[in-house]
Formats: C-alpha cells, sequence, structure tokens
C-alpha cells in the first residue's frame, strides 16, 4: 500500500528538495503550493527521478487560514474515502518580510510561519492518527535566537523588523511543535522538529539583503550581519532539505518523538525558552484565539 507524505511550501527551494528526498525513500509525495505553474514543474521533475509511486500537486494559499482548512479537509476526506495512509506531514511553508504585512488583520509572518502549520497539523490529526505510525516534521530556524519572547499579545509593541518576527514566529511553531510531541506521546504519531541551517531560497534571496529586517542597533554593524546572512544563506536546498528528510524518514527515529534535527542531520538539544511553560501556555491561548479548531484532536 502507498505511504502518503504531504510537503507544503513544496513546489521550490527546501520544501521541493524535501519532496524529492521523500520520493526516493517511496513515498507518495503530495507538494502543496499556491502557484500551479510552479506545482507542475515540481512534479514534472519529481517525475523525471522515477519513483515508487506518483507525485502530486495540490493548490493552496498557505496565508489564508480559509484555505488552509479547505486543503485539510479535502485531504482528510480522500484518505477516509481511499483508505490510503497519510504517514507524513511536512510543515515546510516560511516566510519573511522587511516591511509589515497583515492577513487577515493579523501580522503575516505569525500567520504563514506558526498559525498556518499549526491549523493544519490540528485539523490533520486524526488523519494521521489513522495512518499511524506516523509523523509530523515542522521545519524551525536559527533565527528563533533573537526573536522577542513576548507572547502577550499576537505581535508585540514597537517597531517592525522582518528577520526578529519570523524568529519569533518560528519560536512560537518550535514551543507548539514540542508541546505537541508531549501532547501525543504514546498515540503511535511521533513529532519532530527540523533546522535546515540555512540555503538560498525564494525567502532569503533578497529579503536578507534588506538591513529594514533587524533591529536598528544590528542596522549599525549591518556590513557585518550582511556578511553573516550572506554565509549562512549561500548553501544549496538540497543540503538543507536532509534534516527533514531524515526527520520524516529515519529508522532510528522509531518509537522516539519531540527530537530537532539539527543542520548536521543529527539530533540538537532544542532551544530551551521553547520549552518555558509559560511561553508555551501563551502561544497556545493565542493559536486557539486566532486559528480556532471547533474540537481539538486528542490521543
Amino acid at each position: 500500500m502507498q505511504q502518503q507524505a504531504i510537503v507544503t511550501a513544496g513546489t521550490g527551494g527546501i520544501g521541493l528538495e524535501t519532496a524529492l528526498g521523500l520520493a526516493a525513500a517511496g513515498f507518495a509525495v503530495t507538494v502543496v503550493g499556491r502557484d500551479p505553474g510552479r506545482g507542475a514543474r515540481a512534479v514534472e521533475r519529481i517525475t523525471a527521478t522515477a519513483p515508487a509511486h506518483p507525485a502530486r500537486f495540490l493548490s493552496a494559499d498557505l496565508a489564508s487560514l480559509d484555505q488552509v482548512r479547505a486543503l485539510a479537509e479535502r485531504i482528510a476526506a480522500e484518505h477516509a474515502g481511499s483508505g490510503t495512509p497519510l504517514k507524513l506531514l511536512v510543515n515546510n511553508v516560511g516566510a519573511m518580510f522587511a516591511e509589515r504585512r497583515d492577513v487577515a488583520d493579523v501580522e503575516a509572518s505569525f500567520v504563514v510561519n506558526h498559525l498556518s502549520p499549526y491549523l493544519l497539523t490540528e485539523l490533520l490529526l486524526p488523519t494521521l492518527s489513522a495512518g499511524a505510525p506516523s509523523r509530523i516534521v515542522n521545519v524551525t530556524s536559527g533565527a528563533v535566537g533573537v526573536a522577542r519572547r513576548d507572547f502577550d499579545a499576537v505581535e508585540p509593541p514597537g517597531g517592525y523588523y522582518g528577520f526578529h518576527w519570523y524568529g519569533r514566529a518560528k519560536l512560537a511553531n518550535l514551543a507548539y511543535t514540542l508541546d505537541l510531541a508531549a501532547r501525543l506521546a504514546g498515540s503511535g504519531v511521533s513529532v519532530f522538529a527540523a533546522d535546515p541551517g540555512g540555503a538560498a531560497t525564494d525567502m532569503t534571496t533578497g529579503t536578507m539583503d534588506d538591513p529594514r529586517i533587524v533591529s536598528p542597533g544590528l542596522r549599525l554593524l549591518w556590513p557585518l550581519v550582511r556578511r553573516r546572512f550572506a554565509r549562512s544563506t549561500a548553501g544549496p536546498a538540497s543540503v538543507a532539505a536532509r534534516p527533514s528528510i531524515i526527520a520524516g524518514t529515519a529508522a532510528t527515529l522509531d518509537g522516539r518523538t519531540g527530537v530537532v534535527i539539527g543542520p548536521d542531520g543529527r539530533p540538537a538539544a532544542p532551544f530551551r525558552p521553547a520549552t518555558d511553560h509559560r511561553l508555551v501556555a501563551a502561544v497556545r491561548r493565542l493559536s486557539e484565539r486566532y486559528a480556532p479548531v471547533t474540537a481539538a484532536w486528542r490521543p
């Protein structure tokens, strides 16, 4: 029987390389993205590798929580109808903005980097449970280290600095990931975080050259900061995808959960603030408020 995997933002960059690796490992891969043309090209590239099972594309703008809900409903209905197990969900979607943007009156970085994967995961938990043993892989970032840790509101007060706000959203998602792993312990659904390190992708190209993405203090050191950004985003996407592929496929992770796979492909210690119970509780409250799920699934 086919083992199916879903990769969000899987039509290019790290997501496409992740999809290629999963297809090579025997998964029937569904890539999700908002551009049908890119989706068709991604499927064509995966097909060219002669995978054991055909790939497919599903269109959804993951910045829209309404479209995330529709996507989850479609995937759940398809698996319920076919009986084919969903074995793996890779939440690879990510975005960084030099200038503040809103999506339905919520700051866009928080929507794309946390609320969207949070909502898709919560809505697909019954489907992943039916396919257990199964895995969830949430892509994190080293940017969590520069994140503001205030989650009393969806956006903290003060100026908008894209890199720090991206890191804050990724910190929220990492805290959710580790909390979800504890919540699902013993259910057969394992939860991992994967840190790709960095790569030259659509998200990093151009954006990381804009000094507006960092706080004024770091702008004073912009030549140094820019060089560091350049080094950290110079690698190929195929290397950056390895942690996600390992988290999704490695037999050494069977029966384990709550593990962070570092850029070198090995388990790494989680960023300590992501395990703080007060931060976790605050993130949970924001998630439930801005991306409500009618009835949270429990194992």
